[in-house]
């Protein structure tokens, strides 16, 4: 770092510089660090020597979706609540540097605390912990970061922030299949992924790209949740298959992993999630909720037939 002498020309600082002051225990690298160098791939040996092995957390879960657009935040957050209501303790990470959305779907604009190990103390609502960017930057601060910044946050909010002891860490991946995800494996064992999708055949494109994404990184395929799958009419209770019918059962069929559910598309659960209070938590016994909590108890089985970690079958 060169410091400034009286009489030089002051340069405007970058905006991953800007956003790394957002919180003064965010210690991101700043572009200008890297900037012309080419990242060194690690080693396998350095891999499990970067490993962070978060030992009191006992199922590390990232939820993932091949595209945008297809709820996949929505789905995370209510999952989270819906495993707390069922006597979990839950933690909740926003991986999403680039578009975090767990801060507007949970109310808090607010920054964390810092223990007196200077680590983070996770902010809670609806008796989730839970951690995002969004939490540290302005919300109007544009995230221009490139993949070894991202790679750095993601470890920061593995390692530098006080889960705790938790039953279920659900992780929000951003959509696709970019930086992010491989970060994520490098840093810490996960127990396995979810694939969130909708039953247009664009989506199930995406799955398949989502799905051998993880195969390469050797995460475990836990369940696929398909997401707006009918429209359910408050007045006669009749479904409306809008977009088709049965395409995420159909496609966890054919890739042999397990089918958790399908939630219904509603007005409300976009609502509840612009107001900052969750479907689940805002209205427990509407049907998307119960949806909801279904899939939160075919999640617990799947976990609960596969004996441990290690008997997840890997596609």
């Amino acid at each position: 770092m060169r410091f400034l002498k009286k009489g030089d020309d002051k340069k405007p600082k970058s905006e991953a510089e800007q956003a790394a002051k957002g919180h003064p225990d965010l210690k991101v690298i700043s572009g200008s660090q890297i900037s012309g160098q080419r990242p060194q791939q690690p080693t396998q040996q350095q891999q499990q020597q970067q490993n962070i092995t978060l030992p009191n957390i006992q199922y590390k879960i990232a939820v993932a979706s091949g595209k945008g657009g297809v709820g996949k935040s929505t789905v995370a957050t209510n999952l989270a609540i819906s495993l707390a209501n069922a006597g979990a303790a839950v933690g909740l990470m926003d991986a999403d540097a680039y578009g975090p959305s767990i801060p507007t779907m949970m109310g808090i604009q607010e920054q964390p605390k810092v223990s007196p190990e200077r680590k983070l103390i996770p902010l809670v609502r609806h008796n989730i912990k839970l951690m995002s960017i969004g939490f540290m930057v302005p919300e109007e601060q544009a995230m221009i970061w490139r993949g070894p910044m991202l790679h750095s946050s993601i470890r920061q909010l593995l390692s530098d922030v006080e889960w705790g002891e938790l039953d279920y860490l659900i992780i929000d991946l951003p959509p696709g299949t970019g930086d992010v995800a491989l970060s994520l494996t490098q840093a810490i064992p996960l127990t396995g992924a979810l694939i969130v999708t909708t039953p247009q055949d664009v989506a199930l494109a995406d799955v398949r790209r989502g799905v051998a994404m993880f195969e390469r990184l050797g995460v475990p395929i836990l369940g696929i949740i398909e997401n707006m799958s009918y429209f359910l009419c408050p007045h006669c209770n009749e479904k409306t298959e809008i977009f088709r019918k049965d395409g995420g059962k159909n496609t966890s069929e054919r890739f042999g992993v397990a089918f958790l559910g399908q939630i219904p598309l509603d007005a409300e659960v976009c609502t509840a999630g612009d107001i900052g209070v969750p479907i689940v938590a805002g209205h427990p016994e509407s049907p998307q909720s119960e949806a909801f909590g279904t899939v939160a108890q075919e999640l617990e089985t799947v976990l609960q037939e596969s004996g441990d970690d290690d008997e997840l079958t890997i596609l």
